[in-house]
């Protein structure tokens, strides 16, 4: 089975925050790989991936990193692949990663969801693959509808709560 999403991390540390990409990403049938790499750290390394991905099969990458954030801005840099960059919560909040990753020149883009936000980077993934994948498309409807059957109940429940002043 080829990978057609491929999760980068800037280090293992950034795991639990990808865990559950690639949870869903499992849990619609997309088959994906999993990487370390640091633009920082291993910079040539980065540079094969990003310019060897499209050729590889990949179709979309999630690339999370912290503090200076480079990882997602270099990969896209190298690649015409659409890069969902994610950024970690390490220093200041995460703040300082939001930004990095956020902040890009014209001409070279990276889609940016919120720190600590790899489940929606792999939902963005999916929407993604989906425009051209019926069968992924009709999982993520079911995914979706659940999502709006969850709040269907959460709201039945909360009429059930009572308090002296509540009126519904």
């Amino acid at each position: 089975m080829t990978p057609i999403v491929s999760i980068i991390m800037g280090s293992t540390s950034d795991l639990p925050i990808l865990e559950k990409a690639a949870a869903f990403l499992d849990q619609m049938e997309v088959p994906f790989e999993m990487n370390a790499l640091s633009a920082h750290r291993t910079p040539a390394q980065v540079e094969e991936f990003a310019r060897n991905a499209k050729s590889r099969g990949i179709k979309v990458i999630i690339a999370a990193a912290g503090m200076a954030a480079a990882l997602p801005g270099v990969i896209a840099a190298m690649t015409p692949l659409p890069v969902i960059g994610v950024p970690i919560n390490s220093t200041l909040d995460g703040q300082d990663a939001l930004l990095s990753i956020v902040m890009m020149p014209p001409g070279i883009s990276v889609a940016t969801v919120g720190i600590n936000a790899g489940l929606n980077a792999a939902v963005m993934a999916v929407q993604m693959l989906a425009l051209s994948d019926e069968a992924l498309a009709a999982r993520f409807d079911g995914y979706r509808a659940k999502l709006q059957d969850k709040i269907v109940k959460a709201n039945a429940d909360l009429k059930e709560v009572k308090y002296n002043f509540k009126t519904n």
